[in-house]
């Protein structure tokens, strides 16, 4: 059995792990999903700040829960670019020798919403606003929301997680990282 903390209770970012990771690990998953502080803001509004959030989220839960194979910090931020604020999340994948890191694929904030994140609110928070939804972020999501749920917030997270998850298919390529 292959035991693994999601350094989140959100129930989107826990099935994205599992099913992501699923394709290869051969053995049964024991997912478990806990909260631990980011150390940033609760929007981070910069790659590097919502990656540190990643990162921290996994110190996190290694040094509250200890013999897992895996620990795993996904982390959703925004950053403006020239054409908008554009939304994306870092996934960092750990088992205290071995680290690995990606982003997901970027896409461009509604302008209204966006003035909401730029007043304060977390993006969650405006896509209800928005949208008139409740709780959208512990469902699609903002990409859900605007793809017609073609794109979820799990479907979005996946790949992302299979990509930080390179390093512990080739070791032999990747020396211990932090």
């Amino acid at each position: 059995m292959i035991k693994i903390v999601v350094a989140s209770k959100n129930p989107v970012k826990m099935d994205a792990v599992k099913d992501a990771l699923s394709v290869f690990l051969n053995d049964e998953i024991d997912l478990l999903g806990v909260s631990v502080e980011s150390g940033v803001s609760d929007q981070p509004m910069s790659d590097a700040e919502t990656l540190l959030g990643a990162e921290n989220r996994v110190k996190n839960a290694q040094n509250q829960f200890s013999n897992f194979d895996f620990y795993v910090g996904i982390e959703g931020g925004v950053e403006e670019a020239t054409s908008g604020l554009m939304a994306f999340a870092w996934v960092v994948i750990s088992n205290g020798k071995q680290t690995g890191k990606a982003r997901t694929t970027t896409f461009m904030l509604p302008p209204r919403v966006a003035e909401l994140i730029h007043q304060g609110y977390e993006l969650g928070d405006a896509d209800d606003m928005v949208f008139s939804k409740s709780n959208s972020k512990q469902q699609n999501g903002a990409v859900g929301l605007l793809t017609n749920d073609a794109i979820t917030r799990k479907s979005l997270y996946e790949p992302a997680v299979q990509l930080a998850f390179i390093s512990f298919l080739n070791p032999e390529l990747y020396p211990e990282i932090g």
